[in-house]
């Protein structure tokens, strides 16, 4: 053996043995940092390592086999050993060696330095003076907080892929009773699950989730037996805290899922434990799988999904009659299934349904936090219900701070009734706990777009548009962004591929065919269908009266009538608009409650009503009307909005008020915005007639007109003349 050793030796098979681990850990360190400058994927590195391993045993056969000699490379059995220079090839590896071994040296004390100085950074860092007191801080998250955690996928181990479903309710159970803890931030389920079946790395997933703890596990059922395995990880070292296997009958899926949860908090540290898991309501096992399985269709958002959701839910209510939470769910997924939602329900049936079904589970349980949140969406939709669904939400969130459903419908009820800042706060906040959840994600987007905070909005969207770049919600996401930017031909694009992935999304088809308005499309806009922007479609197309017809049709089944008294006003019909009002509102604070237009986008429908007052000489209405519109409008921008939207119902209201000069100025800073008017058509908006001639406004009408006709050049349609 000592024989082979000193052989080794002499051919310097150990030297160059070390030499390759040490040149072969420099290149991938200098691998790793360019995998990270070039946003590499993970395989790269493991591609590389594997390779420089697998090289090893053939760099020690060579080593072995053959010498470095001054004639070159030759069989180490063909040397005359007299002549052999091994010592001095050994004595070159030793600097070579060496050599390396300073260079990691070097690269430790820097790396060193490099992370103290990041560690260091974060409290040296102060607010700009220049930063406005009411915005959140944008680096408020970065930090990543150690009392946090997320709950991962639990894979499914089952040799039935259909127990998939099951897995994933699990771990949407166990994190639901973690968020009720307090102190303990718990990332969302949407953001959670996002990285279902991927093999990413831990501390990618923890760095992307700004958690400083990962919960993830298997469940394997087979017939009536679970094995439930978790384990907690620790993000910054990988290192696992806790790891443990459940064993149980089906019948014992309720009592696990506490004894799992309560067995994480007890790992974490003492001071964690503000609270304890709320412990699952009992309802029979198959009832509940299938309860599960309908939740997690219901995620998706699609007439489909929700479809199967209600079918599933309405044999767990048949298997239990009493299990109040399937009641709760089988209601949020009818009032979802409205044709003015996601599905085909006629709109009033569907209400009515699924108020019936909110109610049965109150019934069985008066706290019941989903039930709760139901019956807030309920009346967020009814006329004037909009402080009603504040309350029912608030009293949801009460018994349960987790929802995230409960608490994006607050912040739309909030929003719709002027509270825009508060509706903000909690966008922000949801937004930082669960950034895919996309209705959170979305409708902080809309937000930030209608404060004019472009650049904010912009850079939420690429943050998060490479995990869902073909999602039919990002794609509508994407369009509202493109079009209160002024960008139509882009919108035009996303909405267009968001309406053909989901054709039967009402509020998709809103979008689009708002932006078709605005470019001139109007016969799209009349073949999509649309009841509530036909009548302004149709009118643009001279077929004024089957416009008014579809408009009136419209107003019959409680739409937002405002594209409809457009239509009457631009052809002259200001006596029907007005009998219209006073036949079906009592006066004008009973419209005003049941279409507020408080959301940040203008109170534009007020101004049509106090232009047809205006020309019917009323001029006590018409005082009204104008006022009720100018403090809405304004009460938005001391809210933050700041919009072309909203500067183009200010200056209505300036010329009905008789101030042209400030209607100008609010024009020019619309069309600076991105407005587009296609003030080309003879009837379209008579309110800024009187400012034909202005130099002002034929300059800022001449700009916008250009941006109009390059948008449609862009489509591929023809300009539009002067």
């Amino acid at each position: 053996m000592s024989g082979l050793f000193q052989e080794l030796k002499r051919r310097n098979v150990i030297k160059v043995g070390a030499a390759y681990v040490v040149l072969s850990w420099l290149l991938a360190q200098v691998a790793d940092l360019a995998a990270d400058t070039f946003g590499a994927p993970d395989w790269v590195m493991k591609m590389l390592v594997t390779v420089l391993a697998l090289l090893l045993p053939l760099v020690l056969f060579f080593a072995w086999a053959y010498e470095l000699t001054p004639e070159g490379i030759k069989k180490e059995q063909d040397v005359d050993r007299s002549q052999s220079i091994t010592h001095q090839t050994g004595r070159k590896l030793d600097f070579v060696i060496i050599g390396v071994l300073l260079i990691a040296l070097g690269y430790f004390v820097w790396e060193s330095r490099f992370e103290t100085r990041n560690d260091e950074a974060p409290a040296q860092t102060a607010a700009s003076p220049h930063e406005s007191a009411d915005k959140p801080s944008q680096t408020a998250d970065s930090e990543v907080d150690p009392k946090s955690i997320a709950v991962l996928p639990f894979v499914n181990m089952s040799p039935d892929p259909e127990q998939e479903y099951f897995s994933d309710g699990i771990s949407e159970e166990i994190l639901n009773a973690l968020a009720r803890v307090d102190d303990l931030k718990v990332a969302g389920r949407t953001s959670s699950f996002a990285f279902k079946g991927q093999s990413q790395d831990l501390k990618a997933i923890g760095k992307a989730l700004r958690v400083a703890h990962l919960l993830e596990g298997s469940v394997r059922k087979a017939g009536n037996t679970l094995r439930i395995t978790a384990q907690l990880i620790k993000v910054d070292d990988g290192f696992h805290l806790w790891s443990e296997t459940f064993d149980r009958e089906m019948d014992d899926v309720f009592a696990i899922q506490d004894e799992i949860s309560n067995a994480i908090l007890v790992q974490l540290k003492a001071r964690l434990l503000g609270g304890e898991a709320v412990a699952s309501k009992q309802a029979d096992p198959q009832a509940y799988a299938q309860y599960l399985l309908a939740k997690q269709r219901i995620y998706e958002r699609s007439q489909a999904s929700l479809e199967l959701a209600r079918g599933l839910l309405e044999q767990a209510i048949d298997k239990d009659p009493e299990f109040a939470a399937a009641h709760a769910q089988l209601g949020i997924t009818t009032l979802l299934l409205s044709a003015e939602q996601y599905g085909t329900l006629p709109h009033h049936d569907a209400y009515e349904r699924g108020r019936e079904h909110l109610g049965k589970a109150l019934e069985l349980d008066p706290t019941q936090a989903e039930a709760l949140a139901g019956m807030g969406l309920y009346h967020g939709d009814q006329p004037g219900g909009l402080d009603t669904a504040i309350d029912w939400l608030q009293r949801s969130l009460a018994s349960d701070p987790t929802q995230a459903n409960a608490s994006n419908w607050l912040a739309n009820a909030l929003r719709q009734s002027g509270r825009i800042r508060e509706a903000l706060v909690i966008r922000e906040r949801d937004f930082a706990r669960d950034p895919l959840y996309m209705p959170v994600f979305s409708n902080l987007l809309q937000l930030y777009a209608a404060a004019g905070e472009h650049d904010r909005a912009r850079q939420v969207l690429e943050d998060l548009k490479p995990y869902l770049h073909d999602d039919a919600n990002m794609l509508l996401t994407e369009g509202t962004y493109y079009q209160v930017s002024g960008q139509f031909a882009r919108a035009d694009l996303a909405f267009t591929k968001a309406h053909e992935k989901e054709p039967k999304n009402f509020v998709n088809r809103l979008w689009l065919c708002n932006n078709l308005i605005l470019t001139g499309q109007y016969q799209r806009c009349a073949d999509l269908d649309d009841s509530v922007h036909a009548a302004l479609a149709l009118s643009r197309l001279n077929r004024v009266e089957e416009g008014l017809i579809a408009g009136q049709k419209s107003l019959s089944k409680g739409q937002y009538p405002g594209w409809y008294f457009q239509a009457l006003v631009e052809n002259g019909r200001y006596p029907q608009l007005v009998q219209i009002i006073e036949s079906r509102w009592a006066d004008l604070a009973a419209f005003e409650n049941d279409f507020p237009e408080r959301q940040g986008w203008g109170a534009l429908t007020m101004g049509f009503v106090a232009e047809a007052y205006a020309r019917t000489d009323r001029p006590r209405q018409f005082s009204e009307a104008l006022e009720r519109a100018r403090a809405s409008n304004e009460a938005q921008v001391a809210e933050g909005a700041d919009n072309w939207s909203l500067n183009l119902a200010r200056a209505q209201v300036a010329m009905l008020g008789g101030d042209p000069d400030a209607a100008v100025r609010l024009l020019q800073r619309a069309f600076d915005q991105g407005l587009t008017l296609d003030l080309t058509h003879a009837t379209a908006w008579p309110v800024f007639a009187p400012l034909r001639g202005d130099p002002r406004f034929e300059a800022a009408r001449g700009r916008m007109l250009e941006h109009l006709n390059a948008e449609r050049v862009e489509l591929g349609l023809e300009p539009l003349s002067t």
